[in-house]
């Protein structure tokens, strides 16, 4: 990708962000995403064929940030388990700041079929290298770690599904949080 294409494809993301951050997922309609990008609606489909293509990569450029903000500012809990308590726990604050946002981003994540699977899939290696940075160890993973990394992961975004949809209060997610990352103590 030359740094003319990067460029572009930020302004894509940050315009669908913008729109998301404002109304959700249905306030992001590909027309208007490229008219706050400055791009034909072609090129906005060269570069993301359908609106879950796009909001799935917004989500995982938003898991990479906050990733970045975990390495910068690494939680400091002597235990490995509520280190990667503490980094999803203040990523859970970021999304709740930014509600509509992570309603699109979430609901995108749900809607998406084999055509997304790539971006899928890492937005899941990105999740898993948020909790693994959190752990802090210098070795890599141990396999029962690698099970644990993935049962954490999959809570996280089923925590996010049912605070979303209203089925947990905050407090029951933090506690989710806790209770998956106790995996971790696991021999």
């Amino acid at each position: 990708m030359t740094a003319s294409q990067a460029e572009r494809r930020r302004r894509i993301l940050r315009s669908a962000t913008a729109l998301a951050a404002r109304g959700g997922y249905e306030a992001v309609q590909m027309r208007e995403v490229a008219e706050g990008a400055q791009v034909a609606l072609g090129t906005l489909y060269r570069y993301f064929p359908s609106k879950v293509h796009l909001l799935v990569a917004v989500m995982l450029e938003q898991l990479q940030g906050l990733q970045e903000h975990i390495r910068r500012h690494p939680p400091t809990d002597p235990e490995p388990a509520l280190r990667v308590a503490d980094a999803l726990t203040r990523a859970f604050h970021a999304l709740q700041r930014e509600p509509l946002l992570a309603e699109a981003m979430v609901r995108s994540m749900c809607f998406a079929d084999r055509s997304v699977a790539a971006v899928v899939d890492r937005v899941g290696a990105a999740t898993g290298q948020l909790i693994l940075d959190a752990i802090g160890q210098s070795e890599p993973p141990s396999e029962s770690q690698r099970a644990a990394v993935r049962v954490i992961e999959h809570t996280w975004h089923s925590a996010l599904v049912a605070w979303l949809s209203g089925r947990a209060s905050i407090a029951e997610v933090r506690a989710d949080l806790h209770t998956a990352a106790r995996l971790l103590d696991l021999p």
